[in-house]
């Protein structure tokens, strides 16, 4: 399975794309991608859209995983990352990917077995999980490859729970 991890900033927009195989050691592509500050939003948005909309056509995921968006004290901030995030989802569902939204402390529980591991714990532990010559620079790389190992680990897990509670409503069993 080869999923996209995308940590969303509208300064910053960390992106991984991971490759789980149980026969070789995973594969990873991490990188981050920068916007300009003084350009209009608009623009910004726009070079997201087409750098994640190359990168899918490239690397050709199985899935995306979005960090969910959390409330911080800088609405403006979160203003910027809620607009990354919708640009991530959107290249997801463009594509036809399934796009799952993780918490922060759901990626943090899921790479390193503690919701509250801090960034050096997390890249500590994808560099080790991925196998990694050297840890993914800058963090933001770090996080969306931890994005995709959440949901290599959990999203299946998801999914399966989403497929049954759909057939219980309808009512039927397989």
């Amino acid at each position: 399975m080869r999923v996209l991890g995308v940590d969303p900033g509208l300064t910053r927009c960390g992106v991984g794309v991971s490759r789980a195989c149980r026969a070789a050691p995973a594969r990873s592509w991490p990188t981050t991608w920068l916007t300009d500050p003084a350009d209009d939003l608009p623009l910004r948005l726009l070079h997201l859209d087409r750098s994640l909309t190359d990168l899918v056509a490239e690397h050709r995921p199985d899935a995306v995983a979005v960090e969910r968006v959390f409330s911080q004290h800088n609405v403006r901030t979160v203003m910027g990352t809620a607009q990354a995030s919708g640009v991530a989802v959107l290249a997801g569902a463009r594509a036809g990917l399934p796009v799952t939204t993780y918490t922060p402390s759901e990626v943090k529980a899921a790479v390193t077995g503690s919701g509250q591991a801090d960034k050096a714990q997390m890249t500590a532990m994808v560099t080790r999980l991925l196998r990694l010559p050297e840890p993914p620079k800058p963090a933001d790389a770090a996080d969306a490859l931890a994005l995709a190992i959440c949901h290599v680990w959990r999203g299946g897990t998801r999914s399966k729970l989403a497929e049954a509670a759909q057939r219980a409503r309808r009512g039927g069993t397989r």
